[in-house]
């Protein structure tokens, strides 16, 4: 690599300077919460003994527990099939709905692409799930999907699709399903937006030769869009995955204290402050961090994504 020249270096300087306040802040509100939570994870920490937490190493996460007799058994997170259960919740929750929300999304943004009369106001109309806070929409869709008095379960019936009501945010069968069908409504507007914006930078020359050449709308996808649209559906898969994996709200909303829906970050709640277990749940919490941070960079690392800014 070449010496940078003076100039070069008086313009690093001058980012760096622009960047050191927030840096600074992201710091103050970012890396040092995650550093305390990372400490907490190995000490005996509850929420009313932070000043006289003690260190106990491992132990949160995995400890052999001798009972004296020659037989003992393994305790911690690494054994904890709740534990086990959350994660596996949040990796289906997260596999499932970030498919969906891709496929319809793509769907969308091609739809909205073309031009038609009134697409500006098609264009807000789809983006109203998205604008909903996450907290206001689980409340609506559990009204909606109540057993007694739900619309859902009232049209269903109607048509002649369900004979009796359904508990759909209740029963161990539907559950998850449910939640995941309120978070594919709220979300899939995002994805559309960040796939429609990756749509509009194709030049309209490309597809007027591809009409001219005669190629089928199906092959011009499959050959044109596709391959120039997905540096964006990458980008947009990665955001709303690391949004899926770290999922609490619409889970805690719709469907508390339920097994079957529990998350990593619910999971980690439960345990930091309604069982008092500070030191357990901070432990939860750094082996989320890890799963995600684990889970980013080898989908990075897997689709080749260029993060540098380079385009030499």
């Amino acid at each position: 690599m070449a010496p940078q020249s003076g100039l070069a270096r008086q313009r690093t300087r001058s980012a760096w300077a622009f960047l050191a306040p927030m840096l600074f802040v992201l710091a103050a509100v970012a890396l040092y919460p995650l550093l305390r939570t990372i400490w907490f994870g190995f000490t005996d920490a509850s929420l009313t003994s932070f000043s006289s937490a003690r260190f106990v190493g491992f132990r949160n996460y995995l400890e052999w527990l001798d009972y004296g007799d020659g037989n003992g058994e393994w305790l911690g997170l690494l054994v904890d099939g709740r534990w086990w259960s959350a994660v596996w919740n949040t990796v289906r929750f997260t596999l499932v709905s970030v498919t969906l929300e891709t496929v319809f999304g793509m769907i969308i943004a091609l739809v909205l692409n073309q031009k038609f009369a009134g697409r500006a106001v098609v264009r807000a109309a789809v983006l109203i799930p998205w604008a909903i806070p996450t907290v206001v929409s689980a409340k609506m869709w559990g009204w909606m999907l109540h057993d007694q008095f739900g619309i859902i379960n009232d049209i269903l019936m109607r048509i002649g699709l369900l004979s009796a009501p359904v508990a759909w945010t209740a029963s161990p069968d539907t559950a998850m399903a449910a939640v995941m069908m309120v978070d594919i409504w709220k979300t899939t507007p995002f994805m559309a937006l960040l796939i429609l914006a990756g749509l509009q930078m194709i030049p309209d020359d490309i597809y007027e030769a591809a009409r001219l050449d005669g190629v089928g709308p199906v092959r011009t996808f499959r050959r044109i869009t596709l391959p120039l649209v997905l540096p964006a559906v990458l980008v947009a898969v990665v955001f709303r995955a690391l949004d899926a994996l770290r999922v609490f709200d619409i889970v805690y909303v719709l469907t508390p204290n339920s097994p079957e829906t529990r998350t990593m970050s619910v999971f980690a709640r439960e345990n930091l402050f309604d069982y008092d277990k500070f030191a357990y749940g901070s432990a939860a919490s750094t082996l989320l961090f890890l799963i995600i941070a684990m889970i980013t960079i080898g989908f990075i690392y897997a689709t080749r994504m260029d993060l540098s800014g380079n385009r030499e």
